[in-house]
C-alpha cells in the first residue's frame, strides 16, 4: 500500500507528466493508502501513444476502480486523444 501522493509522484517520475488520481470524478485524498502496482514500470510509455492508450494499458490495470486525469505543463487535464509526447513537451 502506498499513499496517493507517492503514487502520483512515482508516475510523474517514470512517465514525465503529472496525474491526478480520482474516484467518482473527485480527487482522492493525497494521504489515502491504496494498493500500488505501478512500480513494475521502469520506462516511460512511447511518445506516440495516446493518453487513452496509457490509461487503458498502464493505469487501469494497476489501479482498478480508480480514474486518472493526465495534466499538461499548465496543470490542465488533457483530452484522451492527445499524444504522450505532446503532453511531455508541454513541460519544457
Amino acid at each position: 500500500m502506498a499513499g496517493v501522493s507517492y503514487i502520483e509522484k512515482r508516475i510523474q517520475k517514470i512517465e514525465g507528466f503529472e496525474v491526478k488520481i480520482e474516484m467518482n470524478g473527485k480527487d482522492v485524498r493525497s494521504d489515502k493508502q491504496i494498493p500500488s502496482k505501478y512500480g513494475s514500470y521502469e520506462r516511460m510509455a512511447k511518445n506516440d501513444s495516446s493518453v487513452n492508450d496509457w490509461k487503458e494499458n498502464r493505469f487501469y490495470p494497476a489501479f482498478p476502480g480508480y480514474e486518472v486525469s493526465v495534466l499538461d505543463g499548465k496543470g490542465v487535464a488533457v483530452h484522451g486523444n492527445t499524444r504522450l509526447g505532446t503532453v511531455r513537451d508541454s513541460y519544457l
